[in-house]
């Protein structure tokens, strides 16, 4: 005799629930942790400033990561050139894992180290901002961005893990979540672009 699906489904949620509380509480511990660590507070408003003055100036800020990381440099891109809470004009926010063209030709004539910092070295100008997103803070190609941003005199930002990696050494801010588990600092990655978001809306459009 078959169970009622309304039964498997009770039996299958009952299970899962400690689950579903378990990885909730590990994201909210992760979040408590940023409210007590002043690296964390201070390096997010450096980095918001930086931001806001590059933008305030007519410049860019280029986004960059892989797997998750790149899904979050496109989302804040996008926070700029859309918009993300008050209506204001666009920004110049630009993912550079979307150009599928140039993601291969570079991948496949140099390396795919070379990924984003060739198309920063084509398309940047002095006083714009490269965003690199790495959850371990080791990312080849994040850390390649980095430099060559670096050597052209751009701002440099990095959201990592616990530890910063490479990137702690190679950024002019580096914005480092306090966890060693690739989800948890991916939410709190999303979370603090959040914040820059609003701190670049509030220092370039009014409180």
């Amino acid at each position: 005799m078959s169970i009622p699906r309304t039964k498997l489904q009770r039996a299958s949620a009952s299970l899962l629930t400690p689950c579903i509380l378990e990885k909730i509480r590990a994201s909210i511990s992760v979040k408590q942790l940023l409210l007590e660590d002043q690296d964390y507070l201070e390096a997010v408003s450096k980095a918001g400033r930086l931001m806001s003055e590059s933008l305030a100036q007519g410049g860019q800020i280029f986004f960059c990561g892989n797997g998750g990381s790149a899904a979050d440099a496109q989302h804040l891109a996008a926070e700029l050139t859309g918009r993300f809470i008050r209506e204001r004009r666009p920004l110049a926010g630009i993912g550079l894992t979307t150009n599928t063209s140039a993601l291969t030709a570079i991948a496949n004539d140099y390396s795919y180290d070379e990924v984003f910092s060739r198309q920063i070295e084509g398309l940047s100008r002095t006083g714009d901002v490269v965003v690199g997103i790495s959850t371990s803070g080791n990312s080849p190609n994040v850390l390649r961005a980095m430099e060559v941003a670096r050597r052209l005199g751009l701002g440099t930002v990095a959201l990592t893990g616990k530890t910063g990696g490479k990137l702690a050494a190679n950024s002019e801010c580096c914005i480092c979540i306090p966890s060693s588990e690739t989800p948890r600092i991916q939410e709190a990655h999303i979370l603090t672009g959040h914040i820059l978001m609003e701190i670049i809306e509030a220092e370039l459009f009014g409180d």
